[in-house]
Formats: C-alpha cells, sequence, structure tokens
C-alpha cells in the first residue's frame, strides 16, 4: 500500500517514524540558531541593516545565516581582507628596508650630502631611529656640511587613501602614508602643570624636532580641573607643522603629564629634521637644510634598517586596528606586485586578484577601496569575510601567524576587556569594527566542545548607542563559544545581557565615588585590571560611570576604556543627575563629565553626542550650564565639523538646548574668527540640500540667540512692597 493512500494522519506518523533521530549536536545546533535569531529579532538589531554568518571549519557547514550576502560597511574587518592578501603574497619572510646613504668618503668622518631612502616600513620609531643613529656614529659619521635628502618616490604622492578625505581631521587615525615615515605618522603632545594655579604649562613634543611650532595659551588650573584642547595645522609651505594648545591642566601633589597624539601632514620632511635633531644630539652636525629628492647613482650604502618581522606587522595593524599600518601594507602590495611608485590604487587591484585567483572571491561582487576600512567607502558581506577567514585557517604556511594577529576576547588588542565573563574568553580571536552606525566582528572561535568555527557579523544604520549594539554582538560570540559547555546559548546570551540596577544610598555612594577616583586621579595603568573587575561587577549605574572615567583617566589612549565610559555615562538622571548630587555634597566637579568633553573635543562622535544630551539635562543648573557652554565654545573650535553632524542628528528639544548653551559660549569667546563659523559656511554651501537647509537654520538661530547674550540687560527693578497697615496697640490685660 502506497503512503499516499493512507490517512493524513498515519502518513504523518510513517514520516516522523522513518525520519532519521536528532542527535545531540543538531539539537545544539538547533538550540544555537534559535538564540541568534531570537537576539537579532529582539534587541537594537532588529531596526539594523545585519548580516551573519557562522562557519563550522571541522566540517565546513553552515550553522547559522542571516542576510550572509548582503554587502554591508565592514569597517575595520576590511584589514582582515588586506593582511590576507599582504601575508600570502609578500610571505612570512618580507622585511622592509630602510636605507642610509652618503656621497662622499667616510674616511675623513664626513659625508657631502646624506640620503635616506625608504620603502614604506610603517615599524619605523624613535627608539630604532636612535639605534640608526648610533649605528651611523660608530661607522664614523662625524658632519654632513650638505643636505640631509629624504627619497619617499617608492610611494606615489597621494598620501591619503580614498574614503579619509570623508573627514578634516588632524587626529592620529587619520595619519597619511610615506614611503619613509616615523612613529607611525603621528605626534606625542605631552603637557604637565606650572608650578601654581594660573601659571603656564608646559608642553612638549615627542620627539623633539624642528618640524613643530608650539603656540601654547596653556595655563595651570585648579587640582582636578582638566580642561584642554589641541590642534595641528600644516604651515605655509609644509616645512613646519603648528601645534595649537589651549585650556588648562589640574595642579597634583604627584608628578603628572598628558598626552594628546595629533596626525603628521608632512611625513618626510617630519622624518628628516627629526633624524637631523637626533644627530645632533650626538654630535653630528648636519650643516644644510632638509630637503625631498632621488638619491642619486653614485651615493653610497652606509646602513640598511631592516623592519619587525611581518608577523609582528600584521600585529600591529589587526590587534590595535591601526589605519596607517593598514593603508602602508596596501602601497607596498601595490609597489611590489604593480611595481614602484606603490599606490592605493594599485595595491587593491593586487587584492582584488588574490582574492579571485585564490579565495574565490569574485570581482565586482564588493567594493574595495582602502586598506584600513575607514568610513564609508568599502562593502563586504559576512559570507565573503567567512570565506576568506576559512581559505587562511586552511592555508597551513601562513595560518599561525594569521591567526595570531588579532585580538583575544579578554586578552588582548581591540577585545581586551570584551567578552568578560563568558566562554568566549581565550577561545575567540577577532576584528573588530567601528564606525559611526556600524559596528562589526569577524574572526574565529573554538567552543567549550571543540568544534571550530568561523564567524562574521556586520551591523549598519543602526539607532542609538553603539555600547547596545556591541554588547548584543558580543552576545552572539559568546553563544558559540558555549556550544558543548552544558549551557544553553539562550542563557550565554542572557549573562551577556545583564545591566547595572541597583541604586545606593547617596552616602554609599559618595564613599564609592571618592574611592574611585581617588583611583582615577593616579593615573596608573597598573589598577586597571582591579578597575576592569570593579566595573564588570557594580550594579550601580552613577558608580558604574565613575569606574569607567577612572579607566579612562588611567589610560586616555585605551580605546576599550574610552568605550565603556561612553557607554556608561548618560545624561539620565540616574547617572548624570545623581552624580550632580554627588559632586556637590563632595565640592568636586561632576565626575567623568570633563572626560567626555576632551573625547568630544577630539570630534568622537558618541562623545558629542552625550555632550549635546547634557545641555538637555543641565537646564536650570547654573553651575552646569555654565561648565557645558564653554565647552561646547571649546568643541565647537577643535570638531567644528563634526559637532554640526551631531547637531543635527539630536532631537528638537536637545538640539535646542545645545544650540542655546554653545551661543552663551561663542559670545563670551568673543571670537570673530572662531572656527566654527567657517564650518558653517562650507556646510551651507553644501551640494546636499538637507545639510545646507540645517547649516543656514543653525547660523541663524545661534545669531540671534548670541545677539540676546550680547544685548545689556535692562537693570533689576527692585519690588517696593507697600508698608502694611499700622496694627491698633494691644493692651495687656490689666494694663
Amino acid at each position: 500500500m502506497s503512503v499516499s493512500r493512507l490517512t493524513p494522519l498515519v502518513a504523518a506518523l510513517l514520516c516522523v517514524a522513518a525520519a532519521p533521530p536528532s542527535t545531540p549536536k543538531q539539537r545544539e545546533r538547533d538550540a544555537l540558531r534559535a538564540a541568534l535569531s531570537d537576539l537579532i529579532l529582539h534587541s537594537p538589531l532588529a531596526g539594523a541593516r545585519v548580516s551573519v554568518q557562522v562557519v563550522s571549519l571541522d566540517d565546513g557547514s553552515v550553522v547559522f545565516s542571516r542576510s550572509a550576502d548582503d554587502l554591508l560597511n565592514p569597517a575595520s574587518n576590511v584589514k582582515l581582507v588586506t593582511a590576507a592578501a599582504a601575508l600570502t603574497k609578500l610571505g612570512l619572510d618580507y622585511r622592509y628596508e630602510t636605507e642610509f646613504l652618503g656621497e662622499g668618503d667616510l674616511k675623513a668622518g664626513k659625508v657631502k650630502t646624506l640620503y635616506v631612502r625608504g620603502k614604506g616600513d610603517p615599524t619605523l620609531n624613535t627608539d630604532r631611529l636612535y639605534g640608526i643613529v648610533s649605528e651611523l656614529l660608530h661607522l664614523g659619521l662625524r658632519e654632513v656640511p650638505g643636505d640631509l635628502v629624504v627619497d619617499d618616490t617608492y610611494f606615489d604622492a597621494d598620501r591619503l587613501a580614498p574614503g579619509f578625505d570623508q573627514e578634516n581631521s588632524d587626529r592620529s587615525y587619520m595619519a597619511p602614508t610615506g614611503a619613509v615615515s616615523l612613529n607611525w605618522n603621528a605626534v606625542g603632545v605631552y603637557l604637565r602643570p606650572g608650578a601654581g594655579v594660573g601659571s603656564p604649562a608646559a608642553v612638549d613634543v615627542e620627539p623633539p624636532s624642528e618640524h613643530f611650532d608650539v603656540a601654547s595659551a596653556l595655563t595651570t588650573g585648579s587640582r582636578h580641573r582638566r580642561r584642554f584642547f589641541v590642534a595641528s595645522e600644516p604651515e605655509k609651505g609644509g616645512a613646519q607643522q603648528r601645534i595649537i594648545v589651549r585650556g588648562s591642566v589640574p595642579r597634583d601633589e604627584r608628578p603628572a603629564s598628558w598626552s594628546v597624539w595629533k596626525k603628521i601632514d608632512n611625513p618626510p620632511v617630519y622624518f628628516g629634521q627629526t633624524l637631523k635633531q637626533l644627530l645632533a644630539d650626538r654630535g653630528v652636525a648636519v650643516k644644510g637644510k632638509v630637503r625631498l629628492g632621488p638619491v642619486p647613482p653614485t651615493a653610497k650604502v652606509l646602513h640598511v634598517a631592516q623592519s619587525d618581522t611581518f608577523d609582528l606587522v600584521l600585529k600591529k595593524m589587526n590587534k590595535h586596528s591601526s589605519n596607517f599600518v593598514a593603508e602602508q601594507l596596501l602601497k607596498t602590495l601595490g609597489a611590489e606586485a604593480k611595481g614602484a611608485p606603490g599606490s592605493f590604487q594599485k595595491g587593491v587591484e593586487a587584492v582584488e586578484e588574490f582574492l579571485d585567483h585564490e579565495v574565490g572571491i569574485a570581482r565586482g561582487s564588493y567594493v574595495m577601496k582602502n586598506g584600513s576600512g575607514l568610513n564609508d567607502t568599502n562593502r563586504f558581506s559576512a559570507a565573503q569575510l567567512c570565506k576568506v577567514l576559512k581559505y587562511m585557517y586552511e592555508k597551513f604556511p601562513v595560518a599561525p601567524e594569521y591567526l595570531s594577529s588579532v585580538g583575544v576576547a579578554g586578552k588582548d588588542g581591540t577585545l581586551r576587556y570584551r567578552f568578560e565573563g563568558s566562554d568566549a574568553v581565550g577561545r575567540l580571536r577577532a576584528k573588530t569594527g567601528t564606525l559611526e552606525n556600524v559596528s562589526a566582528l569577524s574572526g574565529y572561535v573554538q567552543a567549550v566542545g571543540g568544534e571550530k568555527f568561523a564567524f562574521s557579523v556586520v551591523v549598519n544604520d543602526f539607532a542609538g548607542r553603539a555600547g547596545a549594539v556591541v554588547q548584543h554582538v558580543d552576545a552572539l560570540g559568546a553563544a558559540v563559544a558555549s556550544l558543548g559547555s552544558g549551557l544553553p546559548p539562550d542563557k550565554a546570551v542572557a549573562a551577556m545581557m545583564a545591566a547595572p540596577t541597583e541604586v545606593r544610598p547617596l552616602a554609599e555612594t559618595k564613599t564609592r565615588v571618592g574611592t574611585f577616583l581617588a583611583l582615577g586621579r593616579q593615573a596608573d595603568r597598573r589598577n586597571i585590571p582591579f578597575l576592569r573587575t570593579a566595573f564588570r561587577t557594580e550594579k550601580d549605574a552613577a558608580v558604574r560611570a565613575v569606574i569607567a572615567d577612572s579607566l579612562y583617566q588611567s589610560d586616555p589612549q585605551d580605546y576599550l576604556g574610552t568605550r565603556a565610559l561612553l557607554d556608561s555615562f548618560t545624561a539620565a538622571d540616574e547617572v548624570y543627575g545623581r552624580l550632580r548630587k554627588v559632586a556637590g555634597e563632595l565640592a568636586i566637579e561632576v565626575p567623568g563629565v570633563s572626560s567626555v568633553i576632551d573625547l568630544a573635543a577630539g570630534g568622537n562622535s558618541d562623545a558629542l553626542a552625550r555632550v549635546v544630551e547634557l545641555a538637555g539635562a543641565a537646564a536650570g543648573d547654573a553651575a552646569a550650564e555654565t561648565e557645558l557652554a564653554e565647552a561646547l565654545s571649546e568643541v565647537a573650535r577643535t570638531a567644528p565639523d563634526e559637532l554640526l553632524a551631531s547637531l543635527r542628528a539630536r532631537s528638537a528639544a536637545e538640539r535646542e538646548a545645545a544650540l542655546t548653551l554653545l551661543a552663551r559660549g561663542l559670545a563670551q569667546a568673543a571670537d570673530a574668527e572662531h572656527p566654527f563659523w567657517p564650518s558653517l559656511q562650507r556646510a551651507i554651501g553644501s551640494v546636499d540640500p538637507v545639510a545646507a537647509t540645517f547649516a543656514r537654520e543653525t547660523e541663524v538661530a545661534l545669531s540671534k540667540r548670541i545677539a540676546a547674550e550680547k544685548a545689556p540687560k535692562p537693570p533689576a527693578v527692585l519690588e517696593v512692597k507697600p508698608a502694611p497697615p499700622e496694627r491698633p496697640a494691644v493692651t495687656a490685660p490689666g494694663g
């Protein structure tokens, strides 16, 4: 009898009986799929564009997939592609070389002209350059009567990759490329207080070089008050770079300094002038000037400096997400594969050949314009990134170096403080990717049960804070890592979602806030492990924000401390409102505000959003309004374009409150050449009609408010109350 002639119920029972029994592995994977689907559908990811894929490296099966072929902006996950192509094409034994040559006979201790010819080494720093100077000194070099000539023709003249032009910034992550480069083409500006409040503060650049013209109006402020702004700009002709420092640094009992990193505008000139200074420090006088030019064939090699091994170069790029190293690698690929001078276009062509011929990803199925992933330039899908990861995992000669180049969850790199408390710690290795409204994570994970996976999560166009999105992306990785642990994947997800809910009594909050503020003021990196533990276990949102601020103060250059601060510090009453009360009780500035303002002044989009939110939350508090008015004026000075974009993205009520305080700050600054006005004019002339209209409306609104601020205030009118009517005399009884 055929199944078709049976009743539907009997047929269904027979089909169930004929189906193979599900295995524990299948049930576990089904539970994982359900947990990941629920995570995406009921979280901040629900309203975003999300491309996800999880692939088993043991059997090659796709374990989970959602819109895996959608092309999205992967941010710094592009570095995984750059690293794969560079490692495969250049090889493990590749080393960069920088040549030092002389014209003339060194026997007399002189060379007529000293030449430097670079080939793109991204790892050359001051320490190594000092060692090179020692080598030249020990060769007998004592004087250079002529010039110091830098030859950087191994790369073309385009300093900035496509996508970098979308920002007008002096921040170090925007550092330009150069065949001759130093210190990642960034300079450290170090600040320290003077003898007393009001006295000038010290400003140093490291390393010292004639390349910099420092214009400082930095003063020493009261204890614990930190409010400084550092900007840089090229001077005419490019021979020097101007460093502008304003504001104040706090006076404290202990030795203290603060550092800010700015990009170098003219890498070869900076290198040459720094080398000249280091030579002079060792007694080798260069009588001529620093200039650019080719090395003549008559010049003789004095010394060849080799870079770190290639695995270390990749670690510098991926573990710390260095845009500079990524773009240097891309140009190097172009020069080696297509011939010098190396260019971004040649580099992309070399990567495209690698993806097409070796990985099996066809040209035209993705968009790659730069090697770092900066800004709105590149498009890859989660499936394509997983394909690259799988290819590199299976390519044994280079797989160990590739896997070791990315961050380890809870251990190092940009994942050092992520996934804490989950099974992913030490088991997950991945590359992060972060831009405005973009969060990505792609890499490898070995689950507790032993199975290995490649995965990629790319999230675009999400609403709200990046921190919530990062938390849910991490929960996805933690769920995969939990397979085989006995903990259901949905429980692993829930464990990552725990949020602070406790509200401590004000007296206890004051004590804890004071303790963590004292740790933050020490600015000691050795406190970071303790602070991380406290941050993870603290259940009071206000105290947690102070711990995050202390993490930031302990190492302002650490992206993860910055992220913790911006995710924790909110304008809500349970954080900013309570911290204002605590600050009033302790007679201190509101914890966290100065740090958020520092980050906003550097153009950090999340920090700018917080400052705008704080402007609304400060309404009615005269001291808080004054602080934020001054802050908004300075933020508008150092990050005018970014502030305008942030104002445009906020609600009407938040924008109005911020514009009112910004107008007050601009009126008090009384600076007719304030950079915010040219920024507004550029936006008014934008080809985007919406942006132009917004800028025009902002200019009008600010002008009216500033006029009102400057208008003479009418004298206060004393209210004269009529005298009370005379009361009749009261005679005491018997009087």
